[in-house]
């Protein structure tokens, strides 16, 4: 019996620490900035993991106030958006068009391609999780750097 107990312990002393390299955020706990010029007035942002203008993974949200609109752009690399609260029209084309959107709520996720012109039309106060890989950009739809794959 005290053999169990003590390997209990052990094993219980091994799993109380988390080991080098663990992200754990919570949300009460997240640091809202003001968001690049590039997205919607009034927007802010969160890095969660990563830096966005360095090679490798990040992760950040996204909070954008309803009504506001992110006009065809492209990034380099697939961009993967889960919707965390509210509701955002993801449409792909060079010209906003509401109706050819699809939308996607609270708990939904997305992949965009790389190199893929979409535009986002937030129709409520929304959150959304964007994990990719850096660099990021976000190039407008008729840069030179966007001219790759048209739907």
């Amino acid at each position: 019996m005290r053999r169990i107990v003590i390997v209990l312990f052990a094993a219980l002393s091994l799993a109380a620490a988390p080991p080098p390299g663990t992200i754990q955020v919570h949300a009460k706990d997240i640091v809202w900035k003001d968001a690049p010029p590039t997205m919607p007035p009034g927007t802010k942002i969160a890095v969660l993991e990563g830096d966005m203008h360095a090679a490798g993974i990040f992760t950040l949200r996204l909070k954008v106030p309803a009504g506001s609109r992110l006009g065809p752009h492209c990034h380099p690399r697939p961009e993967r958006v889960t919707v965390l609260s509210g509701e955002v029209r993801v449409g792909f084309g060079d010209k906003i068009d509401v109706k050819g959107t699809t939308l996607f709520r609270a708990g939904d996720f997305y992949v965009n391609p790389p190199e893929s012109h979409h535009y986002v039309v937030f129709t409520a106060t929304t959150i959304v999780q964007i994990t990719g890989e850096g660099p990021w950009v976000t190039n407008p739809a008729d840069s030179p750097s966007c001219t790759k794959t048209k739907p």
